[in-house]
């Protein structure tokens, strides 16, 4: 994708020239009401023009002090990294001449829009996808790691692992933004070998070195920021607190399954942050593939001791959207109606297909698509190969910057 500095195609024509207060031309609006104009964009598309249209309006929207409030009000991009798109007027290499491969972006408030984004060649064939946050591509292969934008390119390469083996990512994240003075980035790797050496690894960005924590019966999967915490979970769905500080830490939360189930019935399960709400998704395991699929959501009341599941029957105002691979995060939104989106739904990225849709609970077959292809698979799992998956774009998480 370009950058905004670089669209030319949706700046505003500066030719008429508003005579209000002595102002020249469009550029010279007061900050305050291109700021208040911000607030009325209603897709990411409409932001980059906005941004784009020229300096000052570019300063405008950097200044905007509470951007990332659109992660909540606008759907996630979806990149598809399977299928490559012509762009013959973009570089086919970035400034440190590695080879990039342009892909197909989805913007499900212009869906009809076609957008791009360029990737290194190297996420494809040589490293393999550990997650993705605040709009960074996260890979890693062996001892390495690389952090990059997933559509300005920016790259962040951390120190290599401290291992002497292979590693194998099982899952990656950040704590805050790239540019953040706080940032860190939290990945989980197991060794190649034998499988049986687990770690959680702790690396402030911009330092010499890893922080180290052995996990010996557990597999680190996924890991959310809820109410001012990190938390983890396991492969056995088990939940932690997780501490940065004073050492690198796990704190394991007791939980009460629904129905008085002694573990989680649920295949590969996924954590998603939905308003006040931290959920857990996916559909019964007993269900086979095929259409509909009766996805079903259970919110975590933290208020009883243990904290216990409980069904979120509808989930109202908002929609959630999750990728096949079990380290591609999920997103919620509310008000998805704003850009024609539907609620107590879910959008499950597909490789063969953009996305499908299903209702939660009750609501699964009131929005099933007969069209959808009925041999698709609708489970997540880890892959060699880079999956589509959604994002939000790094420009929403520089608040007042």
């Amino acid at each position: 994708m370009q950058s905004p500095s670089k669209i030319s195609s949706t700046s505003v024509s500066t030719t008429t020239t508003p005579a209000v207060c002595g102002i020249q031309g469009w550029a010279d609006l007061p900050e305050g009401l291109l700021q208040s104009i911000v607030t009325l964009l209603g897709s990411f598309l409409n932001l980059l023009a906005f941004a784009g249209t020229c300096r000052s309006w570019r300063a405008a929207f950097s200044s905007y002090p509470s951007k990332s409030t659109f992660c909540a009000l606008l759907p996630p991009l979806l990149i598809r990294p399977n299928i490559r798109v012509p762009a013959p007027h973009l570089p086919s290499k970035g400034d440190d001449g590695r080879k990039l491969r342009t892909c197909q972006v989805t913007d499900l408030a212009n869906p009809n829009t076609p957008v791009r984004c360029q990737i290194p060649q190297e996420a494809f064939q040589k490293l393999c996808f550990a997650g993705s946050s605040y709009g960074q591509l996260i890979c890693g292969s062996r001892r390495n790691c690389l952090v990059v934008d997933v559509f300005t390119g920016a790259k962040v390469s951390p120190p290599q692992l401290p291992f002497s083996e292979d590693t194998y990512f099982n899952a990656g994240m950040l704590t805050a933004p790239v540019a953040s003075p706080d940032s860190h980035l939290l990945v989980c790797v197991e060794s190649n070998k034998d499988c049986t050496e687990r770690s959680l690894l702790d690396w402030s960005v911009g330092s010499n070195s890893w922080s180290e924590l052995q996990l010996h019966d557990s597999r680190i999967e996924q890991i959310v920021q809820f109410n001012g915490r990190f938390i983890a979970m396991d492969f056995r769905y088990r939940l932690y607190t997780l501490s940065l500080a004073p050492q690198l830490s796990l704190q394991e939360i007791t939980t009460v399954w629904w129905d008085d189930m002694d573990e989680c019935p649920f295949l590969r399960p996924w954590l998603v942050v939905c308003g006040d709400m931290l959920l857990i998704v996916d559909h019964y395991i007993s269900l086979s593939f095929g259409a509909p699929v009766n996805y079903k959501a259970y919110r975590l009341d933290m208020s009883t001791e243990p904290a216990t599941w409980v069904e979120a029957a509808k989930l109202e105002n908002h929609a959630l959207f999750i990728g096949g691979d079990v380290r591609s995060p999920a997103f919620s939104c509310t008000s998805p109606g704003r850009w024609s989106g539907r609620s107590n739904c879910l959008y499950y990225a597909h490789d063969t297909q953009p996305w499908s849709l299903h209702g939660l609970g009750h609501d699964a077959d009131a929005v099933w698509d007969d069209s959808t292809d009925p041999d698709l698979v609708f489970k997540r799992n880890w892959y060699r190969q880079l999956q589509p998956f959604w994002v939000y774009p790094s420009m929403l998480y520089s608040d007042g910057q």
